[in-house]
């Protein structure tokens, strides 16, 4: 019989920071084309919801704002970050921006919901998501989770856990509700904690270990990749308005050159990420250098090399297997994401290939098969 419940550490209670799918810096600002600003009523105003905050995982955004590809594709674009206040995929569903970023499993959730979205540009091909324990644990497989108390953001970012205790036949366990940091983890409240690889587990790697009064290592760590488990899902992509793109010709066409100039802006961050790491800093994030550096490079590794033919393009394996684990995968009440597929239109390659085509016909790089990334030195406390 499962043995498991939901209970919640000081911190965690925050409830507001849990809507988004991960974690970072803090801002207040929305960021606008300034390249564009003086021509903005030649322009075709766009408005983007992010699903956090200003920092580098959204930063191949910030690029093509910084270096005018949005102007040249005739876009005034207008970057409108989250806090947690905002669930994205509900501002494009209610009409109040124009695209939005968000994972995959929870906009199926709303598009069963009634949302009519479509995923047009698969932007993260890989996963971010790990379960970190202290290499002491005796925690080195999904299996060791048995028993344990295991720290999850919920609301939505837990999935992926859930469906490697499915899958390892886990259930004996304890679920805490965990804040955006480590903070529990290294209190010993909680056995393995949730983490991206971009975000939490930087902070563990930029934190002192009071017995040796030196950085934690990676050493000191147990990780469990569920790339490597086979139930990550697809995170971050690009979302449309489904009945938009059917009834008005020109919303099609601003979506296939907004896809094309965030390509370039992401392409801009693979080959220059100190400067893009620099530009989201400029728009406002106040994550320190060092931390902010690693999370461009570790953001570069889910996308590079794309394996998939092109940036964006949404491989249809792992579409099919993030629907498959969205139907069957159970949580800790016995409920799932969705109970039947999702229509047709939740996602479309047809967008993001024409503006792939033209990028390959300019010349441009949208594989990155010799991608290699930096080696980042975090800093103590990330600065």
């Amino acid at each position: 019989m499962r043995r498991s419940r939901v209970t919640a550490t000081a911190a965690g209670l925050v409830a507001a920071l849990a809507l988004a799918g991960c974690s970072g810096g803090d801002s207040d600002s929305s960021a606008g084309s300034e390249g564009s600003s003086s021509t903005a009523g030649d322009l075709t105003p766009v408005k983007l919801q992010l699903q956090w905050l200003t920092q580098a995982q959204f930063s191949g955004y910030y690029a093509a704002l910084d270096q005018g590809y949005y102007a040249d594709a005739g876009l005034d674009v207008e970057i409108l970050p989250s806090g947690g206040d905002i669930v994205p995929q509900d501002a494009l569903a209610n009409g109040e921006v124009d695209y939005a970023v968000a994972w995959v499993p929870k906009v199926l959730g709303s598009i069963e919901q009634g949302a009519e979205l479509t995923n047009v540009a698969q932007i993260f091909e890989r996963s971010a998501t790990l379960q970190v324990a202290f290499a002491d644990s005796g925690i080195d497989s999904v299996a060791d989770l048995e028993g344990k108390t295991i720290g999850s953001w919920g609301y939505g970012n837990e999935w992926e856990l859930f469906a490697g205790l499915n899958k390892a036949d886990v259930t004996d366990f304890q679920i805490v509700q965990q804040a955006f940091d480590m903070n529990a983890f290294l209190a010993g409240d909680i056995d393995a904690a949730q983490a991206m690889t971009y975000n939490e587990y930087a902070q563990l790697l930029e934190t002192e270990d009071p017995e040796t009064g030196e950085l934690y290592q990676p050493d000191d760590f147990s990780v469990i990749d569920w790339n490597d488990e086979g139930t990550a899902m697809l995170q971050d992509a690009i979302w449309a308005d489904a009945g938009r793109l059917a009834d008005d010709p020109d919303y099609a066409e601003t979506t296939v050159a907004f896809i094309k100039a965030s390509l370039q802006g992401w392409i801009y961050a693979r080959d220059n990420p100190q400067e893009a790491a620099d530009i989201v800093t400029a728009a406002g994030s106040t994550l320190g250098t060092s931390h902010q550096l690693w999370m461009a490079n570790e953001v570069n590794k889910l996308i590079w090399p794309s394996t998939s033919g092109g940036i964006g393009l949404i491989d249809q394996d792992a579409w099919d297997a993030t629907v498959a684990m969205a139907q069957e995968t159970s949580n800790e009440t016995g409920a799932t994401i969705i109970s039947s597929a999702p229509p047709e239109t939740a996602y479309s390659n047809e967008y993001v290939q024409q503006a792939l085509d033209e990028l390959t016909a300019e010349g441009v790089d949208v594989t990155g098969e010799d991608f290699t990334p930096i080696d980042v030195e975090l800093q103590p406390g990330g600065n």
